[in-house]
C-alpha cells in the first residue's frame, strides 16, 4: 500500500483529519488538492484552507485550482493510482474520474442517499435525525450519486452539536477508510448502486439558516443552535443588535414567541411557538463569547423581561 500513489482532495477541518489519518498510517499521498485561499473575518484576511495549512506543515505538495475542470495538469502529472476526496467543494470532471487505475472515491458524512450535498452534518442535527454516518463511495460525474462501497452508522445524541458529532464521524470515517483501502487496492471491494428515490439533500448553510425564528418550536430552535455550534453560530436581534447563540436548553414556560420571559441563574428564557428556549452561551457584536450567567452580572435583569427579540 505504501507504493499506491494517492491524490487527496479536501478543504475543511473534517477533511484535514482524514488526510492526517492517511499520513499517520503511512499511505503515500503524492499531492493534496484544496480550494484557493479565501477572505475570512471582519478584517478580511486572505486565509488558506485547513487542509492546505496542514499539508504545507507536513511538507506535502499542494495544488489549489480556481476551477478544477479547467486546471488539472498538476493532478495528471502526479500519476495517481487512486484519488480520495472529502469535503473538497468542486465537482470532479470525468477526465479526472477516469484517470486513476483504482478509481476515485469520496468520504461523505451521511448515510447516502440521505443528505447528499455540502452540509450533511449540520443538516442531520438541524433536522433532528437520530443517526447519521459515513459513506465511502466510488465517484461519478454528479454530486454524491456514485456506487456505495461501504457505510458505517453513528448515533446522534440529544446533546451533540456540530463539533461533537464531527468528532464522532471523523473517527468512524478513519476506521472505515483504513478497512476499505486494502480491498480497493486488491480489487476485492464491493459496490452497490444508490436508490435515487430515497435521496434527500443537505444544502450549504446560508445566512437565513443562521437566523433564529422564535415562531418555530423549542425543539427546532434547539436543534438549529447546536447544528451551528461552534461555527457559524445561530443568531437573533436584541435591541437591534446581533446576538450569536452557541448553547441552549428547552425550558418549561409558555409565553409570546420572541419575548424574553424570564432570567435564570445560567440563562435567558425566550418564548417560542410551543414554549421556551433558554439561551446559555452568547456572543455580542465585537465582543468575546460569554456564558449568559456572566452576562447577566452586568445588566439589569428586570429590564430584559418583556423585551421582544428580532424587532428591527
Amino acid at each position: 500500500m505504501k507504493d499506491t500513489r494517492i491524490v487527496f482532495m479536501g478543504t475543511s477541518d473534517f477533511a484535514k483529519e482524514i488526510l492526517n489519518n492517511l499520513l499517520v498510517n503511512n499511505f503515500n499521498v503524492v499531492l493534496v488538492v484544496s480550494q484557493p485561499d479565501s477572505i475570512v473575518g471582519r478584517k478580511k484576511i486572505l486565509t488558506p484552507s485547513p487542509v492546505k495549512t496542514f499539508a504545507l506543515n507536513n511538507n506535502l505538495e499542494v495544488f489549489t485550482p480556481d476551477n478544477i475542470k479547467k486546471d488539472m495538469d498538476a493532478i495528471k502529472k502526479s500519476k495517481p493510482d487512486i484519488i480520495i476526496t472529502c469535503a473538497y467543494g468542486q465537482i470532479i470532471p470525468k477526465e479526472l474520474l477516469d484517470l486513476p487505475s483504482l478509481g476515485c472515491i469520496n468520504v461523505h458524512a451521511s448515510l447516502l442517499p440521505k443528505l447528499r450535498g455540502g452540509a450533511p452534518i449540520h443538516r442531520a442535527i438541524m433536522e433532528g435525525h437520530k443517526k447519521t454516518g459515513i459513506t465511502i463511495m466510488y465517484m461519478d460525474e454528479h454530486m454524491d450519486t456514485g456506487d456505495i462501497i461501504e457505510k458505517s452508522e453513528v448515533e446522534i445524541s440529544l446533546d451533540d452539536d456540530l463539533e461533537s458529532l464531527s468528532k464522532k464521524l471523523v473517527l468512524s470515517a478513519n476506521n472505515l477508510l483504513l478497512d476499505i483501502l486494502p480491498k480497493i487496492i486488491s480489487g476485492s471491494s464491493s459496490r452497490t448502486k444508490q436508490n435515487d428515490n430515497d435521496a434527500t439533500y443537505a444544502k450549504i448553510i446560508t445566512k437565513d439558516d443562521e437566523f433564529i425564528d422564535f415562531n418555530r418550536t423549542s425543539q427546532e430552535i434547539y436543534n438549529q443552535i447546536r447544528a451551528l455550534n461552534p461555527n457559524p453560530g445561530a443568531y437573533f436581534l436584541l435591541n437591534k443588535e446581533v446576538v450569536k447563540v452557541y448553547r441552549s436548553s428547552i425550558g418549561n414556560k409558555k409565553s409570546t414567541p420572541g419575548m424574553i420571559s424570564a432570567t435564570y441563574k445560567d440563562g435567558i428564557g425566550i418564548g417560542t411557538s410551543d414554549g421556551e428556549i433558554i439561551i446559555k452561551t452568547i456572543k455580542l457584536s465585537g465582543k468575546n463569547k460569554v456564558e449568559v450567567k456572566d452576562y447577566l452580572n452586568g445588566v439589569k435583569k428586570e429590564k430584559l423581561i418583556g423585551v421582544m427579540c428580532n424587532e428591527k
